[in-house]
């Protein structure tokens, strides 16, 4: 086949869509509010009501707040499904949705995060659908256009931002999926049970 043919952007969408549909999104079908803030570590960073933060930097609008410090500590604290939905939300999607595709303005220090689970994964859709929306009106032309100056590497073109934002999507929800079995089976554990 001449990869003059191929149509790169359906491609590249379908790398994400594909994964998705067939292996995140029901493994996060039933996430619970304890999973959500659960932490099998102590001191890992989360979200938290506003106020309750020992973390150095506790970003968000609303309710709750994302633990953070700048600069990261090292090593970096554990995070929990919260934090980490938080981080694919905000500074994965939202941010770059704005940046690029015309969506309202987010930064972590102006997002309300998500204070359930279930308020969470319907951010994380929203967000998934203004992607992939954006990625779909670029064509084939705007993936070759560079990202420019809202990005740090400024001449990487729009189809390299794309594959670095499912290279985030996969490893960060592949965290969340990891975490929930943890749970299950701690939990399984801690209340003599067997799964």
């Amino acid at each position: 086949m001449d990869t003059n043919e191929l149509d790169w952007n359906r491609s590249l969408r379908e790398q994400w869509e594909f994964h998705w549909n067939q292996h995140v999104r029901r493994r996060l079908d039933g996430l619970t509010d304890d999973e959500y803030f659960w932490s099998p570590v102590p001191d890992a960073w989360s979200l938290r009501p506003r106020g309750s933060s020992t973390a150095p930097v506790q970003a968000g609008a609303g309710d709750f707040t994302i633990d953070y410090a700048f600069p990261p500590p090292d090593p970096a604290p554990f995070t929990t499904i919260a934090w980490r939905l938080g981080h694919v939300i905000v500074g994965v999607l939202a941010m770059r949705n704005a940046s690029h595709f015309g969506a309202p303005e987010a930064s972590y220090e102006t997002w309300e995060y998500a204070g359930s689970a279930a308020a969470a994964l319907d951010q994380l859709e929203t967000q998934l659908d203004v992607w992939l929306a954006g990625v779909r009106g670029l064509g084939e032309a705007g993936l070759r256009v560079p990202v420019g100056e809202k990005e740090p590497y400024p001449e990487l073109t729009m189809a390299d931002l794309v594959l670095h934002i499912h290279r985030e999507l996969l490893h960060h929800l592949a965290e969340v999926c990891l975490l929930r079995d943890l749970y299950l089976h701690t939990q399984s554990t801690t209340n003599g049970t067997t799964r």
